[in-house]
């Protein structure tokens, strides 16, 4: 990135010798990209993250399925990140119908229930591939497969848009495999840099522009592009689409580790979500009669950071909407924390949170329990 923030800063669109320079490196960004994906180059966008990647894919997609005439209806989840629920409640307030879908007490949507969910009027469905909050792998080829059967079967255009923010690294990412119009991306989540994202479009979806102004990004994302952020990108998703195998064996085994260990350790805990089918990096886990903030700034005065909920939301602290619709009880919700691991993490840092969080849960227990005290006096 370094030489795109110094001598090199020439605008993509400019004629000029630098800004040649500059669209020659998007370009070649574009193209490593689109390999990591089996994607074209001309069906990969830039973005500034995840946020806007999603918001592009589902207005852009459903305003035009509903210009051409196709419906008025679109499908989701009741546990997908804010970006798409948010979204998908804008839709709403544009005059389109949606359907928000529940799932099972590990996090995962029913194929059949998606597809019982679909009909003539439906133009977009919008599935995450794997839940921030507790890691569970979302059946995307089962329903891609059931919208297939459905469009042939009632000659209907249904578009299937994925939230992959979580994927990189952990899950191959084969466009074509998952069957999908439209995917998100966040660089930040595979080490790029923050500020930039990506969404893949499939060549003739129907699809109109959210940001208005020049002809950046094939007409489809106005803007001056971010070309430092963009070859950024390139770089991370590389190298974060390389070693899936070995890298998910070794943190599995650490995430295995500390789940053991907090359930060896700790009284009156609770696991959410699936074990097996999701990203090895996530570990969700309530504990009783706690507020997860008061743990959750208990750790970090240790040196260890997790999260309540999702981290996108935490300045506005409630029970997380995903351990809601997977049926926790709220008094387990209210005491859920999130512990995400990296590539990076080490045998040594989960033995250190194992030897610190038995005492920081029995501290905030034992504030929960004279607040309830005071409370009730």
């Amino acid at each position: 990135m370094e030489p795109f923030l110094r001598g090199q800063f020439g605008n993509p669109s400019g004629l000029y010798s630098i800004g040649r320079e500059a669209q020659a490196a998007v370009d070649d960004a574009r193209a490593r990209v689109a390999g990591c994906l089996g994607a074209r180059p001309s069906e990969v966008l830039f973005t500034s993250g995840g946020t806007e990647s999603i918001n592009t894919a589902l207005v852009g997609m459903a305003y035009a399925m509903r210009r051409a005439g196709s419906g008025n209806h679109v499908i989701t989840t009741a546990i997908e990140h804010h970006a798409g629920i948010h979204t998908a409640q804008y839709l709403e307030e544009l005059g389109f119908e949606v359907t928000y879908l529940g799932c099972d007490t590990s996090g995962r949507v029913s194929v059949p229930e998606f597809a019982a969910a679909l009909r003539p009027e439906t133009v977009l469905a919008s599935i995450m591939l794997a839940n921030n909050e507790v890691g569970t792998v979302q059946p995307i080829e089962g329903i891609a497969a059931a919208i297939r059967d459905y469009a042939t079967r009632r000659q209907h255009r249904v578009l299937l848009h994925t939230d992959a923010v979580q994927a990189p690294g952990w899950l191959k990412l084969a466009v074509n495999d998952l069957n999908v119009d439209a995917l998100s991306l966040s660089s930040h989540k595979f080490g790029g840099p923050k500020g930039s994202g990506v969404l893949y479009l499939r060549r003739a979806t129907p699809f109109r522009q959210l940001l208005h102004g020049g002809g950046q990004e094939m007409q489809k994302r106005a803007g001056t592009e971010n070309v430092a952020g963009i070859v950024g990108t390139a770089a991370a998703f590389e190298v974060a689409n390389g070693g899936i195998a070995e890298r998910t064996t070794r943190v599995r085994a650490l995430r295995d580790r500390l789940r053991d260990g907090i359930l060896a350790r700790v009284p009156e805990v609770l696991v959410n979500g699936c074990q097996e089918n999701c990203v090895p990096n996530n570990l969700n886990i309530s504990f009783a009669g706690i507020e997860s903030d008061v743990l959750v700034a208990g750790m970090d005065a240790r040196g260890v950071a997790c999260s309540s909920g999702s981290a996108c939301s935490n300045s506005t602290w409630e029970p997380s909407h995903v351990l809601m619709a997977m049926g926790v009880h709220i008094r387990q919700a209210v005491g859920s924390i999130r512990f995400s691991l990296g590539e990076d993490t080490t045998a040594e840092e989960i033995d250190s949170v194992l030897d610190i969080l038995p005492g920081e849960v029995a501290k905030a227990r034992e504030g929960s329990l004279a607040l309830a005290h005071y409370e009730a006096d």
